[in-house]
């Protein structure tokens, strides 16, 4: 009896610990720091006169890092109250104490459960909920997601279906059969989480509805339609059927909210498929938009279109950062966006009106058949772009002679006619890159100089367009190519060999000496890992889809050529391919990688500095390449910058006024994720998840504080 009363004595005072208002700075509720996506701490006691001390404070191995590299940890952990909470490897939630790395509790979504376990996917955060008397954690595995106790990590039973709502709800028919998941934690606006989805990048994607759920029952509460249906405003910009057979459109990357004006401010990805859009021709509102809602009711209050027609997987790749500048001399509350092409959009926040002019400009034509691109896209003249935009032969690395000459090459043999050349069969430039400029990790914003420092990379990549043959043959593997060309291939090469996209993509040669042959039917309906099941194909097309990929001489029973099929696309990507020198070094001349401090109220760059080094690229004594990077920055109060993002596994500090390196450490795993920063007992921590998983590098399952050595 006594062992009762002292647990529920110590339960009330957790709750009134948990639910107790903190002093300004010292959390991390929300990842990205706060609901306007800032990164930014007012915490001080890290300072640059200070940061070469920094020392190893706390280690959190949480277990789950994948033996053969395969696993990633993208997670911004939040802290509420000097508890820290986060996600592994594998997809487990912890909440551990922020001032020793102790775990409280775990969460196991896949424990006890029936349905297929998603595993080694992608995450990046959870979400915190209190109303005072109670407080709750929401995060998602696949396409579940969850409402967790956040004292002790238990599911809320009467949340959902005992704890939980399947993402499916309210998309249509079309999403059942379609891959569907939630990498980036939703946002809460009073009792509501707006939540936003990743979804296949082929043509069967499921569309990309954006959505609120009540916090309590987990009753879907609003939806606004990306792909707008009959009546809705946009329907024009597509074609007549669009909304009930076109995908994508949606919001993977997270979003931003304005508590006090009740906007969420959503972006949005590029419509399905990504690289052709003869089917879906005209602008196609509101694929890559940054949307304003109101977040009681979902009612769009304005939008702006970053890109017309994508066919170049240009989606909006982080949250907008909402900021405070100085314009034409008043004070203006606006929202910045960033984007994959290294540009940055400045918008006032309440009515959409660009705070710098935004010109459209005429862009190169297709010439695929069936394809009509849109004859302008939008370039902001201020600020500058913060990468570089086209690959010309002077560009190209001059790293040996032997390098520059079979660059030159290749670089012969395809397009580069700067921005938005359209995917092609002899190979189009993407420059700077699928990943780069702008990547998840975002930006941060620190605003007592009205600053936005921006990470991003610099990598050519070539878009090669194959036709996808239908082909006359007796063959169930024959039949089965065309499947894999859209289903597969963009991801595994249009070759089988593989390549990368989100993280190491495995070749598909010789598969029936790795892969039981069941194993591969279940992989394919259902998804592994970051890879999408494609539970719409019928089990005919299974089949001689496995026989195309286990190279069988099977004999087709029925023709599976169909003429109305709706995933049919006549054209597919080779895959994503970067554009590298036999050494496997980046085709252009570094730097690689950037971080740069933008003045939003001039629309001009501060400074720019190489981000992360690779050594052995050019030698003892060559100036830092820097890397391609994920993961985001954090600034603060006490004038640094911290930066994990790197290839080469390092975590650094920055000045922030001036971009000088002021401290870097080696990490067990790369951390391509974005820093928490936050004060426990009067002490600053910065804590950074050391997943790897990425670029080749290895993976791992640790998250690393660090805090100034305390006084004796």
């Amino acid at each position: 009896m006594k062992v009762r009363l002292y647990y529920a004595l110590f339960l009330v005072i957790a709750f009134s610990a948990c639910d107790r208002p903190s002093p300004s700075g010292q959390d991390w509720p929300v990842a990205g720091g706060h609901k306007g996506q800032d990164h930014y701490s007012t915490l001080n006691q890290i300072t640059p006169a200070n940061v070469a001390r920094l020392e190893p404070a706390w280690t959190y191995h949480s277990g789950g890092a994948d033996p053969d590299n395969l696993s990633q940890i993208q997670c911004n952990p939040i802290v509420m109250d000097g508890i820290m909470y986060g996600s592994t490897p594998t997809l487990n939630v912890f909440a551990i104490d922020a001032a020793t790395g102790e775990e409280r509790w775990r969460f196991d979504p896949s424990e006890g459960k029936g349905f297929q376990n998603f595993g080694m996917g992608l995450n990046r955060g959870v979400t915190y909920w209190s109303d005072g008397d109670e407080a709750r954690i929401f995060c998602t595995e696949g396409y579940y997601l969850y409402a967790l106790n956040a004292l002790t990590g238990r599911p809320i039973l009467s949340f959902g279906d005992s704890g939980m709502v399947d993402l499916h709800v309210g998309l249509g028919p079309k999403a059942m059969g379609s891959y569907l998941s939630s990498n980036s934690p939703g946002i809460i606006y009073q009792d509501l989480i707006i939540m936003g989805t990743r979804v296949s990048e082929g043509n069967d994607a499921a569309p990309g509805h954006i959505r609120a759920f009540d916090v309590r029952t987990g009753e879907l509460a609003w939806i606004f339609h990306t792909i707008p249906q009959p009546g809705e405003p946009g329907i024009e910009t597509w074609p007549e059927d669009a909304w009930n057979r076109i995908g994508g459109a949606n919001a993977w990357a997270g979003m931003a909210l304005d508590d006090e004006r009740g906007i969420v401010f959503v972006p949005t990805g590029s419509a399905s498929y990504d690289f052709y859009g003869g089917n879906r021709h005209g602008e196609n509102l509101y694929a890559n938009c940054l949307i304003a809602l109101n977040a009681a009711t979902g009612e769009r209050i304005w939008h702006f279109q970053t890109v017309h027609h994508d066919l170049w997987d240009r989606d909006l790749p982080a949250p907008p950062n909402l900021v405070t500048v100085t314009h034409e001399g008043r004070k203006i509350e606006a929202v910045a966006q960033i984007t994959k092409h290294a540009q940055v959009f400045l918008f006032d926040r309440e009515t959409g009106e660009p705070l710098f002019p935004i010109e459209e400009r005429p862009v190169p034509a297709s010439d695929l058949p069936g394809e009509e691109t849109w004859p302008t896209q939008p370039f902001p003249v201020k600020p500058p772009p913060f990468a570089r935009q086209r690959l010309t032969e002077a560009d190209l690395t001059d790293r040996t002679p032997e390098a520059h000459a079979a660059v030159l090459a290749r670089f012969r043999e395809v397009r580069s006619d700067g921005q938005f050349v359209p995917p092609s069969r002899e190979g189009s430039v993407i420059f700077p890159g699928f990943d780069g400029g702008g990547e998840w990790g975002g930006a941060a914003f620190d605003p007592t100089n009205s600053t936005l420092y921006v990470n991003g990379s610099v990598m050519p990549w070539i878009l090669t367009m194959v036709p996808v043959i239908r082909e006359a043959s007796s063959l169930l593997a024959d039949q089965g190519k065309p499947l894999y060309l859209t289903a597969c291939g963009t991801c595994h090469g249009a070759d089988r060999l593989g390549g990368e996209f989100m993280g190491k993509v495995p070749s598909l040669l010789g598969l029936q000496e790795r892969l039981p042959e069941d194993r591969a039917d279940s992989v394919i309906r259902y998804g592994r890992g970051v890879m999408p099941g494609y539970g719409h194909l019928e089990d005919q097309q299974i089949e001689a889809l496995l026989a195309y990929l286990y190279d069988k001489s099977d004999p087709a029973e029925v023709s599976l050529q169909r003429e109305d099929d709706p995933y049919f696309i006549p054209y597919a990507s080779t895959g994503y391919n970067r554009f590298l020198d036999p050494d496997g070094y980046p085709a252009v001349k570094p730097p690689w990688g950037t971080l740069t401090a933008i003045d939003l109220n001039a629309g001009e760059i501060r400074w720019q500095v190489p981000l992360g080094d690779m050594p052995d690229a050019y030698g003892p004594g060559a100036p830092p390449t820097g890397t391609e990077n994920y993961g985001g920055p954090v600034v603060t109060a006490g004038g640094v910058l911290f930066i994990a993002a790197t290839k080469d596994e390092r975590f650094r500090a920055f000045d922030k006024e001036t971009g000088e390196l002021l401290w870097e450490t080696e990490l067990p795993a790369a951390g391509y994720a974005t820093p928490a920063t936050y004060e426990v007992g009067g002490r600053q921590f910065v804590v950074i998840a050391c997943g790897g998983g990425k670029l080749g590098t290895k993976s791992g399952d640790a998250y690393l504080a660090f805090a100034l050595p305390e006084e004796k």
